[in-house]
């Protein structure tokens, strides 16, 4: 296949032909990694669950598995607008794969220890902070920019179709497997993903010339700068790290409240999650046939709604355990009608050549926020019990996004979008 150069590629409303087999292509394979990563975060949390029983071991798990992505995130940005993003994208599904082969052997050998998942965690973690930014940032080269809130729709749902095959998959898996088996369906979806990219390739954008002296350094800090100084963008990402602090330990603590409060099982578990896929497969179908215009409402609306959702769980009596799973299914569908414009704003407000540093630094707020959030909310957890828990995190959650509908700033990078003339945000 002829590819144009990188130039032309990202020139609005254009994309090299036959554009739609290589986004395809490429973001099915990665979707397909996902799969695998998801089925494997579903089998090691239970396994955590079930194991120790323990708010404070699920609690570090998460830490585990967010705190890396989040520490590394601003530079696998800088590589991600620095180097090749297809390369990247292979080395850290490669990498992941490798972890977890070493842990099938692990529990093939009967030595597992629980501090050998939490590493095999946090290296996948970090390999994220690389393939995540590189994954957002490649979107634009690949499709026309017309189609951008759409091509955000489709790939939350081709995520939310992973979540609701992973988690009944999961649990299938542990019933009629051993462990080690279950894992090994990750090495064969990364190995896929991995296939996708060696047959498509993914042109870059062309950078702005540097100096002999320019560093990865400089690439951090230019785009530092560039939220910094765009008032509406740097309000934005303070906004979602706090609410992210808030919500973000319950998708991590949701196995120990079906344990603890209503008093299921690994299936219940996956009910619940598969609900949350369904709905973030309704939330992408509605946002790429919406393709809003004005995502502020949508992303401060859609992250409020999924904060209650996660308090409705939690206020739902036991009796009514076979209920519970519909307000994830809500959650599911709220977060994506929030992420979607959120991720389409970003794309259509920062230059390409900046936007794997944009991207990064937003999963570094908020990756930071989760772990902070856990390490907050085990204590606070192991006091008011995981029902207390989840509830004042969603109420204070929506409180935030609600308080954001009062920014002037965020109504003024919203109007920035709604201009087809200029792909840049505006200064604040």
């Amino acid at each position: 296949m002829t590819l144009p150069d990188a130039a032309a590629a990202n020139t609005p409303d254009s994309a090299p032909a036959p554009w739609k087999l290589r986004y395809w292509a490429v973001f099915i394979g990665q979707s397909l990694s996902l799969l695998g990563s998801q089925l494997t975060q579903f089998v090691l949390l239970w396994w955590i669950t079930d194991t120790t029983g323990s708010v404070g071991a699920v609690a570090t798990a998460g830490i585990a598995a967010l705190l890396p992505q989040a520490l590394l995130s601003p530079l696998g940005g800088a590589l991600a607008d620095r180097y090749s993003r297809r390369g990247l994208m292979m080395l850290a599904d490669a990498v992941s794969a490798a972890c977890i082969v070493a842990l099938i052997a692990l529990f093939a050998s009967g030595g597992i220890s629980l501090w050998q998942v939490y590493a095999a965690m946090a290296v996948r973690s970090a390999m994220q902070a690389f393939q995540s930014p590189a994954a957002a940032a490649s979107v634009p080269m690949l499709v026309p920019r017309s189609f951008l809130p759409r091509a955000a729709g489709l790939n939350q749902t081709l995520q939310g179709i992973t979540a609701i095959v992973a988690a009944p998959l999961g649990a299938l898996a542990l019933g009629w497997m051993p462990l080690g088996w279950a894992l090994s369906i990750d090495v064969f979806t990364a190995a896929v993903a991995i296939g996708s990219l060696l047959v498509f390739r993914i042109p870059q954008p062309v950078r702005a010339a540097g100096g002999p002296g320019r560093t990865v350094l400089h690439d951090l800090a230019e785009g530092l700068r560039y939220i910094w100084r765009h008032r509406g963008l740097r309000q934005l990402y303070g906004l979602l790290a706090g609410v992210m602090l808030l919500v973000m330990p319950a998708f991590t603590l949701v196995p120990l409240l079906v344990k603890q409060h209503f008093g299921q099982g690994p299936a219940q578990v996956a009910a619940v999650q598969g609900l949350l896929g369904a709905g973030m497969v309704a939330g992408g179908l509605l946002m790429t046939a919406l393709a809003p215009r004005r995502q502020m409402p949508w992303i401060l609306g859609g992250f409020a709604l999924c904060s209650l959702a996660l308090a409705g769980i939690a206020f739902t009596p036991a009796a009514l355990a076979a209920a519970a799973p519909l307000w994830w299914g809500l959650a599911g569908l709220a977060f994506v009608a929030g992420n979607t414009p959120l991720v389409a704003l970003i794309q259509l407000s920062v230059p390409n050549e900046l936007q794997g540093r944009a991207f990064s630094l937003l999963s570094a707020l908020v990756g930071l926020a989760a772990p902070v959030g856990l390490a907050l909310a085990s204590p606070v957890g192991e006091w008011v019990g995981i029902r207390g828990l989840f509830i004042g995190m969603g109420l204070l959650g929506a409180a935030g996004c609600v308080a954001g509908f009062g920014s002037r700033a965020l109504r003024s990078l919203q109007a920035v979008t709604e201009s087809p003339a200029t792909g840049r945000a505006a200064q604040g």
